[in-house]
């Protein structure tokens, strides 16, 4: 989850919200662009081939890390860094100074240097990027600057890593792309989900072929953040704002990122295509006048987002996948996550499997009753280590993986063509919606390379 790196109530006398209503979007568009141009194309321009072979680089003793937005999701992580020995934080970044030094005082108090921090903008993660000695470039901040921090780490000659999504737009997307290529750094989203108990448990079951071929596969993220959205902290100050203007699958990753590992998505096939449609906008209009009466401007706002929207993906070997978004409504939050095969069907929320002449005939067994002897060896080497850590403990995996990789000269889980994949889906579930659920193409940010670059296997620790 993006959060961290938040605006002060005002800065310079501006209010937060009007800040990020008016002056911020266009100001980060021409610094993504500045960026981006230094020898990056654009959408309109032809596309470079890409690698011939997943990305890796050579082993690194350290991982010398600068950290941007240290706010909730950020602060977690570095806990998760302080907990690796071959991590070390050497510089955070965040417009709240206060937050800055709690981060240095979390970091001495574990026994490490104090990082230098840099506090006076919010723009200040380019002079981090540009006079740190640094091998990555962290960032766990609002949306709209995972891409601005993302280049300017890479063309400063420091891998970058961002928290989900990795890009709002399908351009976005490209520059990573491109970034990363003609840098030859990682550029890496953090997707925490791919690292869950069950869906490593899920994924074990699928390399292992107890399912069968997959054919279909049920994702999405269903969390009532409804209260999140009208608080005064973190993810309220810069989340509202896109419910207000934008209409589709706004937070694609967490489902999305799980069932795409199982079904090879640029390692053996891609998306192909989507179609997605919205339903009506209401629950953040009624909340809202639940907490502030019917007459209140946030009650009377006009918010674009329908409370739920659904895309169907099919990809270019014919599997399909339902993904859905649902933020606005009252209900306990779920990931949804089935993954069906032509043998079987695993699933989470509810945790449940059925294998076609394993289970009783027409009866579910309990996901659980698996684990024993079909759990993820990466999450039963590491389910010690990560307990206590956010979100169940696959942050600290996430975190674990990601230094591991960086050490051992290893390609990582994740790279940068998944980053663009699976977060385009954003941009492209929006164009449908507002043109009637027409067909969107997928770009191919592998061009082609997906037909011959290995599945991920079963990692370890």
């Amino acid at each position: 989850m993006s959060e961290g790196h938040d605006l002060d109530e005002t800065r310079g006398g501006v209010d937060r919200r009007s800040f990020f209503k008016t002056g911020m979007l266009a100001g980060l568009g021409a610094l993504t662009a500045a960026a981006a141009l230094d020898g990056c194309s654009t959408a309109a321009n032809a596309r470079e081939a890409a690698p011939e072979k997943p990305f890796s680089v050579a082993p690194l003793q350290k991982v010398r890390i600068g950290m941007v937005g240290v706010g909730l999701q950020g602060t977690s992580h570095v806990r998760n860094f302080l907990g690796i020995p071959e991590a070390e934080i050497v510089a955070v970044c965040d417009i709240r100074p206060e937050r800055a030094a709690a981060a240095q005082k979390l970091i001495t108090g574990a026994g490490h240097p104090e990082p230098r921090a840099y506090t006076h903008s919010s723009t200040d993660f380019i002079r981090l990027c540009e006079e740190e000695d640094l091998d990555l470039v962290f960032t766990a901040t609002p949306w709209e600057w995972h891409v601005p921090v993302c280049l300017h780490a890479m063309k400063n000659g420091k891998h970058a890593a961002t928290e989900v999504p990795a890009a709002v737009t399908v351009e976005e997307c490209w520059q990573l792309v491109e970034a990363a290529e003609k840098y030859h750094k990682h550029c890496v989203m953090m997707e925490n989900c791919c690292y869950d108990r069950e869906e490593l448990l899920i994924l074990n079951l699928v390399r292992k072929g107890m399912l069968g071929e997959l054919i279909n596969a049920e994702a999405g993220y269903l969390h009532d953040l409804r209260g999140v959205k009208f608080g005064n902290e973190n993810e309220a100050v810069w989340r509202l704002p896109h419910s207000i203007r934008r209409n589709g699958n706004l937070y694609p990753t967490h489902g999305l990122g799980p069932v795409a590992q199982c079904m090879n998505i640029n390692r053996g096939d891609r998306f192909d295509f989507l179609v997605s449609m919205s339903c009506n906008s209401r629950g953040i209009n009624l909340y809202a006048a639940h907490l502030y009466g019917a007459e209140d401007p946030r009650a009377t706002q006009k918010y674009a987002l329908g409370d739920i929207n659904t895309s169907l993906i099919r990809t270019e070997l014919g599997k399909t996948i339902t993904l859905i978004h649902d933020t606005s409504s009252p209900r306990p939050y779920t990931r949804i996550n089935r993954v069906q095969g032509t043998h079987g069907l695993a699933e989470k929320w509810p945790n449940r499997v059925y294998i076609e002449g394993k289970s009783k005939p027409h009866q579910w067994d309990d996901l659980e009753s698996y684990y024993p002897e079909h759990a993820h060896p990466l999450w039963k080497e590491l389910e010690a280590k990560s307990a206590g850590s956010g979100h169940g403990g696959m942050d600290f995996i996430e975190d674990y993986r990601l230094i591991w990789c960086l050490t051992h000269g290893q390609p990582m889980d994740m790279d940068v063509y998944d980053a663009a994949a699976w977060s385009s889906i954003s941009e492209l579930s929006e164009r449908s919606v507002a043109r009637r659920s027409r067909p969107m193409d997928v770009p191919d940010f592998t061009r082609g390379r997906w037909k011959t670059w290995p599945q991920l296997g079963i990692v370890t620790a």
